[in-house]
């Protein structure tokens, strides 16, 4: 669960952000602080994995807080006025919305958080001859989840998230198959559909429009069948 801070003295748009949250599954509100300086308290006693910031607030600004945190959350900044934007990014904050908030424009705004916690995640980058101990590291909740490619029986491409099916179970990550079929080797790995990558070495059969592994029946794509054939011969 991602535990998210507002810091936003206008109760009407502190509101909306609430019910925005409460309408994404990942997201929990951690507390909402009506000024910055009651943010930079709630930041030292509880755990913050995502701050949403005003700027303009009284005594202490939202660009002023920021300078007073040595490390601070991943930042986005909500306000109602363009000006800062340029400034704002000097503070490396991951994006700039600017009020009235609409729903579409604040999940894109989550969107930038997942991918720069993937950016975040230490990845192996094993040799071409070592599979066995090969592995990737996911964020699954608030944890990094490592899965060993060796234990991979095929994944499920969801939209914007991955559902991967290991040996030991499923997990569901914030992830995008083209970024898998990237990552994974090809000598292992295989494309069969938009939505599908399967692990070649468990492949117990196939036809022209499915593949079986590990007596799971995916279907195959026509744009992926001559790779699938390739794999055959």
């Amino acid at each position: 669960m991602i535990n998210c801070l507002i810091v936003e003295d206008e109760p009407l748009a502190a509101e909306l952000l609430k019910s925005y949250i409460e309408k994404v599954p990942d997201l929990a509100l951690a507390a909402h602080c009506s000024s910055a300086v009651d943010a930079f308290g709630a930041l030292q006693r509880q755990q913050v994995d995502l701050m949403f910031l005003d700027i303009r607030m009284p005594r202490l600004t939202g660009l002023e807080l920021l300078k007073t945190l040595q490390h601070p959350p991943p930042v986005i900044l909500t306000t109602a006025y363009r000006d800062y934007a340029v400034e704002s990014y000097d503070f490396g904050v991951l994006d700039y919305l600017v009020k009235p908030i609409q729903f579409d424009r604040f999940l894109k705004a989550i969107g930038k958080y997942y991918q720069h916690q993937t950016a975040q995640t230490p990845a192996a980058q094993p040799a071409p001859d070592s599979f066995e101990q090969a592995y990737l590291f996911f964020r699954v909740d608030r944890e990094q989840q490592k899965v060993w490619f060796k234990d991979i029986i095929y994944i499920e491409g969801l939209g914007d998230y991955v559902k991967i099916f290991t040996d030991t179970g499923p997990i569901v990550t914030y992830e995008r198959l083209s970024y898998l079929e990237e990552k994974l080797p090809e000598e292992h790995f295989l494309r069969v559909h938009k939505s599908y990558i399967i692990c070649m070495d468990k492949v117990q059969s196939f036809t022209a429009s499915t593949v079986k592994v590990s007596g799971k029946q995916i279907p195959v794509g026509r744009m992926f069948k001559d790779r699938l054939e390739r794999f055959g011969r």
